[in-house]
């Protein structure tokens, strides 16, 4: 199975936000839209770095809630692990395993088309050993 798959199944829709935004316009979008991080991007759809939950309550504890006012691109993280469309599921299980994080963006021709987390990736994961389970049931049953 890979990234493909999955997007297939979810869609390309990544929410994203730019640099200069405030990080509390970061933090209510991240509520709003019910997801863990924002891909920050410029213009073009390049990937400028990555924000998320974690990112805000490492701010506030860290500077206290004022720190919300600060640029996003101050918070960010500046170097975002990628994959594309053809990498596997257990290959960016293992990325965000040993990196500890949640979210790839998927990237193509170096513009951003979509994002998996690693709620995607273990939904896809046990569908597949699901699928693997049920083709060995049938597989025995008709030996």
């Amino acid at each position: 199975m890979t990234v493909n798959d999955i997007l297939r199944h979810k869609g390309s829709e990544v929410f994203t936000i730019e640099p200069v935004a405030a990080v509390g316009a970061a933090m209510r979008m991240l509520v709003d839209c019910g997801v863990g991080a924002l891909v920050v991007t410029g213009t073009d759809r390049h990937i400028a770095g990555i924000i998320s939950e974690r990112d805000i309550v490492r701010l506030i504890a860290g500077r206290g809630p004022s720190a919300l006012e600060d640029p996003v691109a101050e918070v960010m993280t500046r170097r975002v692990v990628t994959c594309d469309r053809r990498d596997t599921v257990a290959e960016i299980m293992e990325r965000m395993t040993q990196g500890k994080f949640r979210h790839v963006p998927v990237v193509e021709f170096g513009r951003l088309i979509g994002i998996v987390s690693i709620g995607d990736a273990v939904k896809a994961r046990l569908s597949q050993l699901e699928h693997e389970h049920h083709a060995m049931r049938e597989y025995i049953a008709t030996a």
